[in-house]
């Protein structure tokens, strides 16, 4: 089998290019070999590798910058998916695609399922929505995975700078009123290794969005002082409101999803939040 893997310098594409080798021959692609804004490139790029799965862990993270950044935005987590999910039907290839809780609005009290109503409150949730419409658009063969609060031992996340003000700080404030679950970028990795070892032709018949995150709920005060706790910290955490944490985009409430269907459909399911932390701590303790 040929993966074609986007996005492998990132969080989750940098563990991908791990959890998938030994599937078959990855073919793997960073920002600088494979710029997602650049729709000429991704057809150029798909239609030469010629894959058998293509895998899109690349994407516009920044939430708050997204606000102002629309057009960058769409390009990349809209526009690229959709130019993807054709390219993918021309080719007969699988496509896997990875979403975000952000396409919630937070006010459902209880875990959300795939097929609740998806109304983002922000840019970045309404740019990965569009990503869903447009692949389910192009027909191709899909699985578009949705997670939340990813973090990894690496790049830029709320694991890594809360390590450093907790380091560096006798006083942190952090929100507590938002509800998720924090998942491990190497978590959601082995996940979607664990799919794609399946026979392909049964993907292709369970075509669809799967909610892939970890099990459990807890909010980033929570996270936080799950943090504080693995780094024996003497910084004090302050709970707060939303309300009084400045941010360009709102985030809702609860972003909390449920990640049965996965279960049931395939027999994956991820760790608790709390055992993915403390696996990828032991990681950053050992070092690279």
């Amino acid at each position: 089998m040929k993966i074609l893997l986007t996005g492998s310098g990132g969080q989750v594409g940098w563990e991908l290019r791990h959890a998938l080798a030994p599937l078959g021959a990855v073919v793997a692609f960073d920002r600088a070999d494979l710029d997602l804004a650049d729709p000429d490139r991704i057809v150029s790029t798909l239609r030469s590798v010629a894959p058998d799965v293509i895998v899109n862990a690349a994407a516009y993270t920044a939430v708050d910058r997204a606000e102002t950044e629309r057009d960058a935005a769409f390009a990349v987590n809209a526009r690229a998916p959709g130019i993807m999910a054709e390219e993918a039907k021309r080719l007969g290839a699988l496509l896997v695609h990875y979403s975000t809780d952000y396409v919630f609005d937070g006010t459902k009290p209880t875990a959300y399922v795939e097929d609740d109503a998806a109304r983002p409150l922000n840019v970045y949730g309404e740019s990965k929505l569009a990503g869903e419409a447009a692949i389910r658009q192009a027909g191709a063969a899909h699985l578009i995975l949705r997670a939340s609060w990813v973090y990894a031992a690496r790049g830029r996340n709320f694991l890594l700078t809360m390590r450093r003000l907790l380091g560096t700080r006798d006083e942190v404030r952090v929100v507590d009123d938002q509800a998720g679950a924090p998942t491990s970028a190497a978590s959601l990795a082995d996940a979607t290794a664990q799919l794609l070892g399946r026979d392909v032709t049964t993907l292709r018949a369970a075509a669809g969005v799967y909610h892939a995150s970890a099990a459990g709920r807890t909010s980033w005060y929570g996270f936080a002082a799950e943090i504080a706790r693995l780094e024996n910290a003497r910084a004090r955490l302050v709970p707060i409101a939303s309300s009084e944490y400045a941010a360009a985009a709102r985030r809702p409430a609860n972003s909390v999803l449920s990640n049965d269907k996965l279960e049931r459909t395939f027999a994956v399911r991820l760790p608790d939040w709390k055992r993915q932390l403390e696996i990828c701590y032991a990681g950053l303790q050992a070092g690279p």
